[in-house]
């Protein structure tokens, strides 16, 4: 593993680790990782991944993790922004293997994100994990009812008084600039989600699209529901899309919930059906799991 810095716009500085495969490379992957989620969470993952021949990415957000320079409240930055940070790796990632195809890997913001980006095209396909809207009401019933006091009180209150929001000290989330969890907590109060905070030119981003989406969604997700995992990827309207469904049961285990699918214990069941999953979207096919029933 080899720690980078990338520059965007030659203003902002981005952490980045890349893990290269010892032997013939695949393709690239790039980790987008979920909101107030450290890039060194994915590294086990990261690692496995290169010893099947991709070349993986994975960064920090501006002014989140190894990104963070200066004080949190000082960090002007917000969704748009971390869109940006997204593709400028993506870009710097394509550069470095510009003939072999990139995928992204996407849990949870990681996958809503890529409908902002403004080249698409240098991306071969998607694999969202744990990912739907966060519109509250398609929440996890456990969630949604404690989301109305988040979003109306906590938030507004904390970020206010603090500067950003404090999410480590409330252990909610995790820390984040207060543009971005105001400006999320825009796009979790409307039914439509980003596209309907944000309005029609992000409707005709999210269009753009062409590469391919498999969405993968956990029935034990603590955070996302299977509803609100086809709403996200019904936002990709003008490309080829998929949602399975992964039961714990499927896998002969307790749990695997909005996180656990980067967890070690998963390294003979779930990561080889991801690697599989990417290089078929590359391949111009939609796999089926062999893990679970589909729903289409």
């Amino acid at each position: 593993m080899n720690k980078q810095t990338l520059q965007v716009n030659g203003a902002v500085s981005l952490a980045l680790r890349v893990y290269e495969p010892e032997g013939a490379q695949r393709a690239s992957v790039v980790i987008g990782g979920a909101m107030g989620v450290r890039q060194s969470y994915y590294e086990a993952f990261a690692l496995w991944m290169a010893q099947q021949g991709f070349r993986v990415t994975t960064f920090d957000y501006r002014g989140h993790g190894d990104s963070l320079q200066g004080a949190m409240r000082d960090v002007k930055a917000d969704l748009f922004d971390w869109a940006q940070d997204y593709e400028a790796v993506i870009t710097a990632a394509k550069a470095a293997l510009p003939s072999l195809p990139l995928y992204l890997l996407g849990h949870s913001l990681g996958a809503q994100l890529p409908g902002l980006f403004k080249k698409p095209e240098q991306v071969a396909g998607l694999l969202s994990v744990a990912a739907g809207s966060g519109y509250w009401r398609d929440n996890a019933p456990q969630l949604k009812r404690i989301v109305p006091y988040f979003w109306w009180v906590l938030v507004p209150l904390a970020t206010r008084l603090c500067g950003y929001f404090p999410g480590r000290t409330l252990k909610k989330v995790g820390d984040l600039p207060a543009g971005v969890i105001l400006q999320w907590r825009r796009w979790c109060l409307d039914p439509a989600y980003s596209v309907g905070a944000e309005g029609p030119a992000v409707a005709q981003s999210y269009g753009a699209v062409r590469f391919p989406v498999l969405a993968l969604s956990m029935a034990d997700d603590e955070l996302m529901t299977l509803r609100g995992t086809h709403n996200l990827v019904n936002l990709y309207a003008n490309t080829e899309r998929r949602v399975e469904s992964i039961t714990p049961a499927d896998l002969q285990v307790r749990r695997i919930g909005h996180f656990g699918f980067f967890r070690d214990q998963f390294q003979q069941s779930l990561w080889p059906r991801a690697a599989a999953a990417l290089a078929a979207l590359g391949g111009g096919g939609m796999p089926r799991s062999e893990v679970s029933g589909t729903t289409a």
